[in-house]
């Protein structure tokens, strides 16, 4: 059965830490961005999310945001995936993101979004 709570790694060198899940299957916690993002200024984020009860798909779909941290840009991450437990027992995350940064001004909304 997979459960989000724990701490998690990406392929990049991020790093996800999750608290334990409540009765309605939300979650908070916080991410920190591993090298691979390249940007100073990014700090250690929360991240607030919510799991599909393992009761009912014991490898359950997730979704959480992070509220990125930064000195001078408001940014902010979705992530959208399903918990895997592999033959071993191996738990692996599976997910897509969607990064949405502040725009000065409708004109600009088309390059904000990656």
């Amino acid at each position: 059965q997979c459960l989000l709570s724990g701490s998690w790694q990406s392929d990049t060198s991020s790093r996800m830490v999750v608290f334990i899940l409540d009765k309605d299957n939300r979650f908070s916690g916080f991410y920190l961005p591993g090298p691979a993002a390249g940007d100073s200024e990014l700090l250690t984020s929360p991240l607030e999310g919510s799991q599909q009860d393992t009761g009912l798909a014991p490898q359950p779909t997730f979704s959480f945001t992070v509220n990125w941290r930064l000195r001078e840009t408001a940014r902010r991450t979705v992530f959208l995936g399903q918990c895997y437990v592999d033959t071993n027992g191996e738990e692996t995350l599976h997910a897509l993101w969607l990064l949405r940064e502040a725009a000065d001004n409708p004109a600009e909304d088309w390059k904000a979004t990656r």
